[in-house]
């Protein structure tokens, strides 16, 4: 059996184009996971409107998919692991595509955080597979350095593609077609996955540990959940409950681990300092760029008027970024340092948020997709370099769970992106002053999202809809600014950090 499942794992390295055409695959699988992290973006005007939901459910509307991943994808890429990450590649291709109708019909904001956590749940199965696979069909270094390049551009750039993509959507339907579109794909997934992807697993997998799937899916969920409460209604019973809670458990999951003869997770990785940095990168990269443009989806609608194509077409930059500098991230890596390529390109995305201090009503095309394009070429670049350090620091064996600790970190990020800076954008927005004479209930609504603003505008005489639309306006954009800056002295830190940590790492030649 042994034999005959190492032979398997290594057929896909036969033969040169079944390798790329493979790859082609699981990049459609990634792109489109990252996209639907953030196509919600651009629907949450149309969403709230039809919906209404509280600013507090709009939040977990747009984050429980990735908090749900992000528990998860640890379990899952063990998982694929023992059975084979081919099956549960194919698997959560299917269960992606059935679960994105119960999102794209939902009547109501529980329905739809439900249903956006069911999609994280599939998620879950997709990410660790893909660059699993990749461990395992391409052994040359460099060719892997390639091919990781090209997943990492797909994985930055999805998180700008998904506001053209539902710009596109939402100018010709209604917002439930921004998870329609995911059937027609998952169906090309399914059918030339079929065919073209090698199955390939741990030979020696040991069983999967139920308690640790458990402990690993409580503590991310509670953890975050807690940092998300905190920073938007301050230290509560109930945020300080979670955390305790999320805390205990992963340190049992971390020491549960350590006792297994077959762990989820290796925890003795994260006593490397390369790896930890990687991993620290990782997270922050995203943060600052998946919380950037969900933020600026909103901005350019409801603030600057913009229709949902213009908006997303102005987002297009980020993703040519991310993509210019994932493809040619191996070759920079080696040609300077893992170090300088990881700092560098935090350090462009920290950039890319200060620049949007300045943002106003008023700003331009040329400015905004001046600071988007920055932010993706260091994402893609920061992204990618890390992806391949923490791919290639494992034996193949296990890259389904090496694989997982990359893609948390991308889920988290994005989910804490979304969840932080949008605790500080909410945080700013719900003190605005309300102008005098504007109804309780106009007011209520008002103070809920900036969605919920500009419809409560629509009920009032122009003048004092007018006045309540504008001061709406202005500490939306006092917010965004603001969490704009936070985020830009965190990566920032976080730059200076990882020059540190990646000090002497390299990637194989």
């Amino acid at each position: 059996m042994t034999g005959t499942t190492r032979r398997t794992t290594d057929s896909g390295d036969t033969r040169s184009l079944g390798r790329w055409l493979a790859l082609a695959v699981l990049v459609l699988a990634v792109l489109l996971v990252a996209v639907d992290a953030t196509v919600l973006g651009l629907a949450t005007p149309f969403l709230s409107e039809d919906l209404k939901p509280s600013g507090t459910q709009l939040l977990w509307i747009g984050d429980i998919y990735s908090f749900v991943i992000a528990g998860l994808l640890v379990s899952m890429g063990s998982l694929g692991d023992r059975i084979g990450r081919k099956k549960l590649l194919l698997t959560g291709a299917v269960a992606f595509g059935g679960v994105s109708v119960l999102n794209a019909y939902a009547t109501s904001p529980e329905m739809m955080i439900a249903a956006r956590a069911l999609l994280g749940v599939a998620g879950a199965t997709l990410m660790p597979s893909t660059l699993a696979l990749i461990r395992n069909i391409f052994h040359d270094p460099k060719e892997r350095s390639l091919a990781v390049g090209i997943w990492g551009a797909a994985a930055s750039a999805g998180t700008a593609v998904g506001p053209v993509v539902g710009g596109f959507l939402l100018e010709n339907f209604w917002w439930g077609s921004v998870f329609l579109i995911n059937l027609p794909v998952m169906l090309v997934l399914v059918l030339v996955g079929i065919k073209v992807l090698p199955e390939s697993r741990d030979p020696d997998p040991g069983p999967w540990d139920l308690p640790s799937v458990g402990l690993s899916l409580v503590g991310v969920m509670a953890v975050v959940y807690a940092v998300k409460e905190a920073a938007a209604n301050g230290f509560h019973w109930d945020n300080l409950t979670a955390a305790v809670v999320g805390v205990l458990a992963l340190l049992w999951f971390s020491r549960r681990q350590l006792t297994l003869d077959s762990p989820l997770l290796d925890m003795r990785l994260f006593h490397h300092r390369g790896f930890s940095g990687a991993v620290l990168a990782d997270l922050l990269t995203i943060l600052g760029l998946s919380g950037l443009v969900f933020f600026l989806s909103q901005f350019l609608q409801l603030v600057q008027g913009r229709s949902p194509l213009a908006a997303g077409l102005i987002e297009l930059p980020a993703a040519v970024g991310a993509v210019a500098t994932g493809l040619a991230a191996g070759y920079l890596a080696r040609k300077a340092s893992v170090r300088s390529a990881v700092a560098g390109g935090l350090a462009a995305v920290a950039v890319a948020l200060a620049g949007c201090v300045w943002v106003s009503a008023s700003t331009g095309v040329v400015a905004l997709g001046s600071a988007l394009f920055f932010g993706g070429l260091g994402a893609g670049l920061a992204f990618t370099v890390t992806s391949d350090v923490l791919l290639s620091s494992v034996p193949k064996e296990q890259a389904g769970a090496a694989s997982a600790v990359s893609e948390t970190a991308y889920e988290l990020g994005t989910a804490l992106g979304i969840a932080l800076l949008g605790s500080v954008v909410t945080g700013i927005y719900r003190g605005f002053s309300i102008p005098h004479g504007v109804p309780a209930g106009a007011a209520e609504a008002a103070h809920e999202s900036l969605g919920g603003a500009v419809e409560a505008a629509k009920t009032l005489p122009h003048d004092q809809g007018a006045a309540l639309l504008s001061s709406a306006q202005d500490a939306f954009t006092h917010g965004f600014q603001t969490a704009a800056g936070v985020g830009s002295v965190v990566l920032f830190a976080t730059a200076a950090t990882s020059w540190f940590l990646l000090r002497g790492q390299k990637l194989d030649v």
